[in-house]
């Protein structure tokens, strides 16, 4: 969907990491005895992809955000930076732009791929292998590349989603059986609605390799995917893939919550392997770039302080609006869900 602030605020409000000052500090002990960083000289830190023997950096790219660049040749470029600066992951899915931010991903990566990491997603919401399979094919296409290193149910929103994902000829099947065909190498699901849900899948006891959330300072005491569903990923070795950082459309910074800085560091220095952010123009790239490069994780005392800060925007799920209304469900698993598009629903 689209971005529903004003970019320019969005903007004026990263100016102020210009000066504010980063304090050192020790990682949380959750951080601590799970991220593994190799960083050399002020570049962005890299981690390990769980147990996958994959290693990421630890800010990756949104493939949403990417595809609303103005144009492809911005998108390449912007590839292009983002890969000088030390980010070797990109997010995607087979229907972000309808298939717009795949062929602009693609394009941007000749002759580079073998130096990134390439995730994308698959769009079945509750339909068969069959089409899981398919969507493969398409997404191989667009991306310009004969394997995924990383692919995963777009989605999982909806309550019904893990009884339809593992029923019997399941996408869920179509993950073992690409994996088993040497077109993938990590697999897993991603969901921004409800922890409760998330668990609902782990609950199946599926091997997945990865597992995507929504993960910032509002969170923490927000129907939260902190507190519930990342243990349990820890707890079994699964790799961490955080989102939302700054709400989704920015609005945890744009409505005053806290500074870009804090926000993105607060959920850099959770467990995670990479911290996905959507970044379409260069702007906000440089700005991220700027955070991520020689980042230090903030100290226990720092983590617990911005979690006081913001509890009052926290409590109602005002600025995590992926979880509290339907405006970021994407309109490919609304259609199979059999709600209306966001085209007719009332202003």
């Amino acid at each position: 969907m689209s971005s529903d602030f004003d970019r320019r605020s969005f903007l004026k409000s990263a100016a102020i990491i210009g000066a504010g000052s980063i304090v050192p500090g020790k990682m949380t002990a959750m951080a601590q005895n799970t991220n593994s960083e190799k960083r050399s000289g002020g570049a962005i830190p890299r981690r390990k992809l769980g147990k996958t023997g994959i290693e990421v950096s630890a800010l990756g790219m949104g493939g949403y955000h990417l595809g609303s660049a103005k144009t492809q040749k911005d998108a390449v470029e912007m590839v292009a930076r983002a890969i000088d600066a030390g980010i070797t992951f990109f997010d995607n899915a087979w229907d972000y732009h309808d298939g717009q931010s795949e062929e602009y991903l693609g394009s941007a990566l000749k002759g580079k791929r073998q130096q990134v990491v390439v995730m994308t997603k698959v769009c079945t919401h509750g339909r068969d292998k069959n089409v899981a399979m398919q969507q493969l094919e398409q997404s191989l296409r667009r991306l310009q590349t004969d394997h995924l290193d990383v692919w995963q149910i777009h989605e999982v929103i909806y309550d019904n989603d893990p009884d339809l994902i593992f029923r019997p000829d399941g996408a869920i099947e179509a993950l073992t059986l690409a994996k088993q065909q040497g077109k993938v190498r990590a697999v897993g699901f991603t969901g921004h609605k409800d922890p409760r849900i998330h668990l609902a899948m782990l609950a199946h006891n599926f091997p997945f390799d990865t597992i995507q959330m929504p993960l910032n300072c509002l969170d923490a005491t927000f129907r939260s995917f902190e507190q519930h569903v990342l243990p349990e990923a820890q707890k079994r070795g699964i790799a961490v893939l955080g989102m939302k950082s700054m709400g989704g459309s920015g609005e945890i910074v744009t409505h005053g919550a806290t500074r870009p800085d804090e926000a993105l560091r607060y959920a850099m220095s959770l467990p995670v392997a990479t911290t996905i952010s959507g970044m379409e123009s260069m702007e906000v790239l440089e700005q991220n770039i700027g955070i991520a490069s020689g980042f230090q994780p903030m100290a226990a005392n720092e983590m617990q302080s911005l979690r006081d800060q913001v509890k009052y925007w926290a409590a109602d799920g005002r600025f995590e609006r992926f979880k509290t209304t339907k405006m970021y469900d994407g309109a490919e698993g609304r259609k199979q869900h059999e709600y209306p598009p966001t085209s007719e629903l009332p202003a």
